[in-house]
């Protein structure tokens, strides 16, 4: 993957640390440099001339004066480096090109179809990845790598994505996708599992912000969870990203639609196909519902038109909805009672659906908290949206500039 190759830019330990304060910050003054870094005046000024000599860092101006000469500020060089991040995804998959202030510059984004095998689609992105360039007049050289966001499990050590589930077209299991980027672009690549890449975009977002334990759930086709603590991703001994689908419910619950699932999972109550299925159940039974007017055959029925009907308040739709967000409620009180995050971001297709189904899960989530009102969570939407797999991606490849 020559991650390393990334690392190795800024060789120098003390360097990692003052590039890292100064990422942290819009701008930020060579005063308050000495403060948080505890480094001498010599040391800090020799390493801000390295820096800044490097292309690294620039100069932005003066800060306020406090009674003598006006302070310089330093901010990062966003123009110093350009960064590809790629979100795989069984619906949809997403390449943005990023500069190093995470600074959007373009974005493709592909259909997950039965036809969109990992030949397919990375001819594709290697493709896009060419023209974006050109469009941008990038070299190769200008490039820091590229990092993938996949769905989960994936080996990050040897870049490759194991065995997902859900994917319309064959092929994707033990797919060695950063020595395939490499092989086609040339630069450094890094994979992990698309929450781990969302909680990273999000938390480089609200990096000025006190958040220091903050937990990310992508609920859609499957859910997908990830922490960070002390700004730091939580990692086991096992990829265990779509773990929290198997949370059980009910120990006498419904079957799981994949035969290795727990019998009573979360994911088989608040989910896409969840909702699919309960509503296509109503539709066979004759309830009535706008949804009989927006398809004729109930097995045809997908959440698109769930939306549909959501947004003219069909009462059956309220109704599923409802009730598979009362469900995701309970799984996430449950991970809130064992996790106590200070912050919880919600995505994924059906966080991006509407109000409905994110106000109820926090309520029922907030209602069966331990704790409560003593423990007090905040709960947002993520302010990347859909974004956030892609930008993560970069901003993992970003980080790789400060790893040791």
């Amino acid at each position: 993957m020559n991650a390393g190759a990334i690392s190795e830019r800024i060789p120098n330990r003390k360097a990692k640390e003052i590039y890292e304060l100064i990422c942290r910050h819009t701008t930020i003054s060579k005063t308050e440099l000495l403060e948080q870094s505890g480094m001498t005046v010599s040391t800090l000024t020799r390493l801000l001339e390295e820096l800044t000599g490097q292309g690294f860092i620039l100069e932005s101006g003066f800060g306020a004066s406090t009674g003598g000469r006006r302070p310089i500020l330093y901010e990062k060089n966003s123009a110093y480096a350009y960064i590809f991040g790629l979100e795989i995804s069984r619906t949809l998959s997403k390449l943005v090109l990023v500069d190093l202030g995470m600074n959007k510059l373009d974005t493709r984004s592909w259909t997950m179809t039965a036809e969109m095998t990992p030949e397919v689609l990375i001819r594709l992105i290697v493709k896009e990845a060419h023209d974006m360039m050109e469009r941008h007049g990038i070299t190769k050289s200008m490039l820091l790598g590229i990092g993938v966001g996949a769905v989960g499990p994936v080996d990050r050590l040897s870049g490759t994505i194991l065995e997902p589930v859900y994917f319309q077209a064959n092929g994707w299991k033990n797919v060695e996708i950063c020595r395939l980027l490499t092989e086609e672009l040339g630069i450094p690549s890094m994979l992990d599992n698309g929450a781990n890449t969302a909680i990273l975009a999000e938390s480089w977002h609200q990096r000025t912000q006190s958040f220091k334990h903050l937990l990310y759930i992508h609920a859609g086709v499957g859910l997908r969870s990830s922490m960070v603590s002390e700004g730091k991703l939580i990692y086991g001994a096992v990829d265990m990203e779509g773990s929290v689908g198997q949370m059980i419910i009910q120990t006498d619950g419904v079957a799981h639609r994949n035969a290795s699932g727990n019998y009573g999972a979360l994911e088989s109550y608040a989910s896409l196909y969840a909702i699919e299925k309960a509503a296509r159940s109503a539709l066979k039974q004759g309830r009535s519902t706008v949804l009989s007017q927006l398809v004729e055959d109930p097995e045809q029925l997908s959440y698109t038109q769930v939306l549909e009907a959501l947004k003219k308040n069909d009462p059956l739709v309220v109704e599923i909805i409802t009730e598979a967000a009362t469900y995701f409620g309970i799984g996430l009180a449950n991970l809130l009672n064992i996790l106590h995050p200070e912050k919880v971001i919600l995505g994924g297709p059906l966080i991006a659906g509407g109000e409905l189904f994110f106000q109820t899960a926090t309520q029922v989530a907030i209602r069966k908290t331990y704790y409560y009102p003593a423990y007090q969570v905040v709960f947002s939407k993520g302010q990347l949206g859909e974004e956030a797999l892609a930008m993560g991606a970069a901003v993992m490849v970003m980080d790789q500039l400060v790893r040791l």
